[in-house]
């Protein structure tokens, strides 16, 4: 097993990378059940890299669906200290364009799975610091490739994760619009946690594919709208992937990669054998 890999989560059109070589689809068994789908190990820009496809080949997985723990928990046994998220989100802001990049730096949730977003519990108590989900040195990464790439790129903001499969009605999405909140999405919230009690450094790419529903002069989200657009952002967000990968550090030394150090309150001695051992790629730097 390859270590120090960079992960990447995002549609089906991004592994379909010009350059992407040593392709490998590895199925990996979780203590959580199973990832969203196989994943896809090869070499990318000179790097190892690990591919999910979030909603499966196909896209076949609702939002509230997804096993982030086993998607995580994957990539952690992979050897990725690395996640970059490539997601389509609605703009909540005139300022964000269809097709433009949000680079987020914060989350507001309101999903109601909550509890499935921790590895921790059956004896193991932690409580990891998440004032700042995003992991910022990726993000300044990707906003310099982003430049770089001349992409239409917004530096931070909020975005909310709804529960879905269902867009915002209007008076939800009027009331996040003049809240100031910037984008919305299903997915990234529940990645980013468990990725910090994984110690894996996370960003989002926020691809914007629609204005939600709350701008009355423009046609509201439909699917068609939100594929015709994904398709065009995945062109740009290949480049900035492949831009950024030579640029991320070989080592994995930023604070997310300690976010556990001082997050775990069971004194080791008392830790259930079996919990224990289905948390080991997390735990193993800590026993």
């Amino acid at each position: 097993m390859a270590s120090h890999r960079i992960g990447i989560i995002g549609g089906s059109g991004l592994y379909h990378i010009e350059g992407f070589t040593r392709q490998k689809w590895v199925k990996v068994k979780t203590p959580f059940g199973d990832p969203s789908d196989e994943l896809l190990t090869g070499q990318l820009a000179g790097r190892e890299v690990v591919f999910l496809p979030r909603h499966a080949r196909g896209h076949r997985l609702l939002p509230s669906e997804l096993n982030h723990r086993a998607n995580m928990w994957a990539m952690k046994s992979l050897g990725v200290h690395w996640v970059i998220s490539v997601s389509a989100v609605g703009s909540l802001q005139a300022r964000y364009k269809p097709c433009d990049i949000v680079l987020p730096d914060q989350f507001l949730d309101r999903t109601k799975r909550d509890f499935e977003h921790t590895f921790f519990g059956r004896g193991i108590v932690a409580h990891i610091a998440f004032a700042d989900p995003i992991c910022e040195e990726l993000r300044e990464l990707l906003l310099k490739s982003a430049k770089a790439q001349k992409a239409r790129v917004h530096d931070g903001g909020t975005y909310v994760n709804m529960e879905g499969p269902a867009f915002s009605t209007r008076a939800e999405s009027i009331t996040n619009h003049k809240l100031g909140y910037d984008v919305i999405g299903m997915t990234n919230l529940g990645e980013a946690k468990c990725a910090r009690e994984a110690e894996i450094a996370y960003a989002t790419m926020a691809m914007i594919t629609d204005y939600d529903c709350w701008k009355v002069d423009e046609a509201h989200v439909t699917v068609e709208m939100v594929i015709d657009n994904l398709k065009r952002n995945a062109a740009t967000a290949q480049r900035i992937i492949q831009h950024v990968l030579p640029l991320i550090p070989t080592e994995p030394n930023w604070s997310c990669h300690d976010a556990l150090r001082n997050a775990i309150m069971t004194d080791p001695k008392l830790w259930p054998a079996k919990t224990k051992k289905e948390l080991a790629p997390l735990l193993a730097k800590y026993v």
